[in-house]
């Protein structure tokens, strides 16, 4: 399609890939009854517009229309949209993420009195998070952020009757916040050094930071030079409002919680949105981060992903193990950045998006069908406890299926597109410790374990979900014929299937093998580090040769039931199952702390504070009565007596005109006797 659209009419198909979930928002608003209509109408042209883009300028020179928007002295900020490689892959797999949701929506939420008011929120999540996508302006890119952050709440707190869902959406909207302020300051020190926001003259091929240079202790660029420590500063800026929206270690907590929404919600945050949008973020300002906040990138990156697959080994909530899986797995996107691995990042996310979107929704509609049947019986049981499962292959085989499909990407198995972006990931992190050398030698170590990690916790579910006993005919002390479970319609049924054959590695590479092979890893392979030769074929083979055998374990243990993993009364145990304590930490001690300081604020407040201000006032009080009584009784009492002693001279001397000439002659006759009284006396 080169060359078949003008630069004019590829703006206008970014402006529309924008603005029509927008303009569905608004209209789902008004006309309630299509909302799910005007979603998918929306969605669809956003994607037909991002396929348009991507297919006439992916590995082109990057597009960008711009204009000033405030200008004060030296600082610019200008506002626009930028075209690059990275914009037109995230278009495209936003918008074709986001319209399976929406289909696969329609049925989900199907008895729901209040979904217009979900596709209306979906169409503004959209809208949000593809206008960060093409933002070229960092100061635009941090307004869309906070709004991804706002339509995220909405979504989250979608059942707000429900009180957990309540505190959740809280959660995830507070604790993003922190993060966000790292961002915010981060702007404003870029800002405050180079005059200007736009992400093209920072970071392009001839930006100011990718041209710039440390001499001694100042940051040397064509714009001016700064102390090289606000590099350091900046950096970890950027980070913080990454970590917070990519739910990385310390502020991950919020995003188990986030599965209190609909799980659909759940998939498209978790899939290819608001998580990944950290470390889209991350890669959009990856030549600012200096060697300090890349190492420190990479050790967040590698605790959070390990931390996170040792708690999703024992979680008993299906969505959680998932919830917990995607922040793994975004701990390795972050520390492919962290290693300048940024190819095998995007690659990660790309891939990543599609079987993690799988997992949610097949799991969904696992809870969809136990959420029928516990109605039906009118029983008490958790729809998403793994423990009401088990043997779901028989009844639901199309949803085993694919969900099977997603958990052997999610593992990193060969033949799927998972094989090809984690290895890329492995083989990077390999490459830049073995060049480092001392401590650094642990990180392949461990992001090895995590990587088995993800294979037993992933096969967990799919053998306690799917095979062994069925643990309903138990619960509901029925008969197997009676159970009535099966796969949804086609509404959830085709999203599915679409999903699942993007797990597979030939739609990535031809050579399911080759990660050279890959045309997504080879577009941006121009930073990326990895070693040749033969590591690049032992270290795949260890990785899933140990991978099949936990595999095996795992079916032993949980089908067989041959094995016994864990005692659930070890402490190894309870300190997985209760996530670390993280949230006993934060609830009971940094909140406490909290409210302690709060309380400790309110009485200093109320005593001394308001104290001061009351005895401030009484005094005034004192004062102003004090002041009355004088202004009364002295001040008025002068004036008044002055000029009743002016009223009584006036009286006298008026006495005096009597008309009468012998008042006269005795008036006359007292002033000359005054007189001369004075006189004698003087």
């Amino acid at each position: 399609m080169e060359g078949l659209f003008t630069n004019y009419q590829l703006l206008c198909f970014a402006l529309i890939a924008i603005t029509a979930p927008l303009l569905a928002f608004i209209f789902s608003l008004i006309f309630k009854r299509w909302a799910a209509f005007l979603g998918i109408l929306s969605i669809s042209v956003s994607l037909i517009s991002s396929i348009i883009l991507f297919l006439s300028l992916w590995q082109k020179p990057l597009l960008q229309f711009t204009f000033s928007w405030i200008e004060l002295g030296n600082y610019n900020i200008n506002l626009g949209i930028l075209l690059n490689d990275l914009s037109l892959i995230m278009l495209v797999l936003v918008s074709f993420i986001a319209l399976l949701v929406h289909i696969y929506s329609v049925e989900y939420i199907r008895k729901e009195a209040l979904k217009f008011r979900y596709f209306a929120y979906l169409s503004l999540f959209c809208f949000a998070m593809l206008s960060v996508v093409i933002a070229d302006s960092l100061f635009l890119l941090y307004a869309f952020w906070e709004l991804v952050g706002f339509a995220s709440y909405l979504l989250i707190g979608f059942w707000f009757t429900k009180e957990k869902a309540v505190q959740a959406n809280k959660k995830a909207f507070i604790m993003n916040r922190i993060g966000d302020v790292g961002f915010l300051i981060g702007l404003m020190i870029l800002l405050s050094q180079f005059h200007t926001l736009d992400i093209n003259t920072l970071f392009g091929s001839n930006g100011l930071i990718q041209s710039s240079f440390v001499k001694g202790d100042l940051w040397v660029s064509p714009f001016g030079t700064m102390p090289s420590y606000w590099l350091s500063i900046a950096g970890f800026c950027f980070l913080a409002g990454a970590v917070a929206k990519s739910a990385q270690f310390p502020l991950h907590t919020w995003l188990p919680d986030a599965m209190q929404g609909p799980t659909a919600v759940s998939s498209l945050i978790h899939a290819a949105t608001m998580v990944a949008a950290g470390v889209f973020l991350l890669l959009r300002v990856a030549p600012l981060f200096n060697d300090l906040v890349l190492v420190s990138m990479a050790s967040i990156g590698l605790f959070t992903a390990f931390m996170a697959a040792t708690i999703a080994i024992t979680q008993t909530d299906i969505k959680k193990v998932l919830a917990f899986s995607t922040i793994s797995q975004l701990g390795f996107m972050v520390l492919a950045v962290g290693v300048q691995a940024n190819s095998a990042a995007i690659f990660h996310l790309v891939t990543h998006a599609f079987f993690k979107c799988l997992l949610f929704l097949a799991a969904g509609m696992v809870i969809h069908q136990l959420h029928h049947i516990k109605e039906k019986y009118q029983a008490n049981f958790d729809e998403q406890d793994m423990s009401s499962m088990g043997g779901l292959f028989k009844l639901m085989p199309l949803t085993a299926i694919v969900f099977l499909a997603a958990a052997i990407a999610l593992s990193g198995l060969p033949f799927t597109s998972g094989y090809l972006s984690k290895d890329a990931i492995l083989l990077s992190v390999f490459d830049w410790a073995s060049h480092r050398g001392g401590i650094y030698l642990l990180f392949p170590v461990v992001i090895s374990i995590t990587s088995w990690l993800t294979v037993f916790y992933i096969f967990r579910v799919v053998f306690k979900t799917f095979f062994g006993e069925i643990n309903l005919l138990k619960i509901l002390a029925i008969k197997a014929e009676d159970l009535k479970i099966y796969d949804p319609n086609n509404w959830m049924k085709i999203p599915v299937l679409i999903l699942a054959i993007f797990c597979f590695a030939f739609f990535f590479a031809l050579n399911p093998f080759s990660l050279e092979s890959s045309w997504l890893y080879n577009a941006f392979n121009t930073t990326a580090h990895h070693s040749h030769g033969l590591i690049n074929v032992l270290i795949p083979i260890y990785i899933n040769v140990l991978s099949v055998i936990l595999i095996i374990a795992a079916y032993f243990i949980y089908v067989k039931q041959k094995i016994v993993f864990t005692h659930q009364n070890t402490w190894y145990y309870k300190f997985s199952y209760n996530q670390w304590y993280f949230n006993t930490l934060y609830d009971d001690l940094l909140m406490q702390i909290v409210l302690y300081k709060a309380k400790a604020l309110f009485w200093f407040d109320k005593n001394i504070i308001d104290g001061a201000l009351h005895l401030m006032t009484n005094i005034v009080l004192v004062l102003s009565k004090i002041t009355d009584w004088v202004d009364r009784n002295i001040v008025d009492g002068l004036v008044n007596g002055t000029a009743d002693l002016v009223s009584r001279i006036g009286i006298w001397l008026r006495a005096m005109h009597s008309g009468k000439l012998q008042h006269y002659f005795i008036w006359m006759l007292l002033m000359f006797l005054s007189f001369m009284v004075y006189k004698i006396i003087i």
